[in-house]
C-alpha cells in the first residue's frame, strides 16, 4: 500500500488528507481471515510505504508520487495507493498506462471527474479522470452528479459513462461494464461511489450510490474475469467519532487484495 495523505482541492468536507492513516487504522477492526475467501491474504504479505507530500503542491508532489508507482512496479509489485483527494489518480494512473498500454480504466465515483481544469487548476479533484480519458478506455459507474461544463465528455470518446440512475441493475450493469474494459483493468476508487450510508465520511458525499454488497458483486466480477494490475482507493475523510468509513475502506481494500490472489 502507498499511502498519499496529500489534500488542497477537496470542495465539500475536508480532511481527506487524513483517510491513509485513518484507513490503516480502520484495519485493525477486520478480522485477518477472510470470511468470503476463507483464507488469511495478509500472509502473501502487505507493505506499507507512505509518501507524505512537503506542502500543498501538486505540480511538486505529483512527479514525486509518479516515480514510486513506477519504481514499485518496476519490482513487479501491485500498488494499492490510497489518498488523500481523488486527484491523485492523475500521479498514480500513468505509471500502469506506460507498462500496459492495453489498459482500461474503471471508475468508481459519484461524479464524473471530467473537467480539463477547476478552480483554475488541472489538478483539482473534479478534473481527476480527465487525463487518463485523453489517452485509454475509462468505464464510469456510480456516477450521479456531472456539471454542465464536463457534460459533453460523458460518454464520448474513450469515456464510457454509467449513469447510477439508469443502471439500477447491476448485474445488467455488471455485463456492460464488462464489454467495455478491455483485458488489463485499473481500478479508481472513489469513495463516495457508495451511498452514504455505507460510506459517510467522503470528501464530496452524493446520495443515491452503491449499497456494499452490490458493489463487491461488481468488483468481484471485475477482478475474477480481467487482470487487475492497479487500484487507488481515494476520498476517505473520516468523521472524528465514527469509524465506519475507515473500516469500510480498510475492508474494501483486504478484499480487493484476497480476490487478486485468488
Amino acid at each position: 500500500m502507498l499511502l498519499l495523505p496529500f489534500e488542497k482541492t477537496t470542495s465539500h468536507r475536508k480532511g481527506t488528507r487524513l483517510g491513509p492513516s485513518r484507513l490503516i487504522e480502520g484495519s485493525l477492526g477486520l478480522e485477518l481471515f477472510d470470511e468470503e475467501l476463507q483464507r488469511q491474504t495478509y500472509k502473501a504479505g502487505i507493505h506499507t510505504l507512505s509518501l507524505p507530500p512537503s506542502g500543498r503542491n501538486a505540480a511538486g508532489y505529483f512527479p514525486k508520487v509518479r516515480a514510486e508507482v513506477s519504481r514499485l512496479l518496476g519490482k513487479g509489485k501491485t500498488v494499492f495507493s490510497v489518498g488523500g483527494e481523488h486527484s491523485l489518480s492523475q500521479a498514480t494512473i500513468p505509471p500502469h498506462l506506460e507498462r500496459w498500454p492495453d489498459l482500461s480504466i474503471l471508475h468508481f465515483d459519484a461524479h464524473a471527474d471530467l473537467r480539463p481544469t477547476h478552480e483554475g487548476s488541472p489538478f483539482n479533484h473534479a478534473c481527476a479522470l480527465y487525463p487518463a480519458s485523453r489517452q485509454a478506455p475509462v468505464v464510469q459507474v456510480g456516477i450521479r452528479s456531472v456539471a454542465e461544463e464536463e457534460a459533453h465528455l460523458v460518454g464520448a470518446g474513450k469515456v464510457t459513462t454509467f449513469l447510477m440512475h439508469e443502471h439500477r441493475d447491476i448485474r445488467a450493469l455488471t455485463k456492460k461494464v464488462l464489454r467495455s474494459l478491455t483485458n488489463t483493468v485499473y481500478l479508481s476508487i472513489d469513495l463516495d461511489g457508495f451511498d452514504p450510508s455505507v460510506v459517510p465520511g467522503v470528501g464530496t458525499p452524493q446520495p443515491g450510490g452503491f449499497l456494499w454488497h452490490d458493489t463487491l458483486d461488481l468488483l468481484r466480477s471485475v477482478v475474477s474475469s480481467r487482470k487487475v494490475v492497479g487500484v487507488d482507493i481515494m476520498e476517505l475523510a473520516p468523521f472524528s467519532d465514527d469509524v465506519s468509513s475507515e473500516l469500510a475502506a480498510s475492508k474494501l481494500m483486504y478484499r480487493l487484495m484476497g480476490w487478486m490472489l485468488a
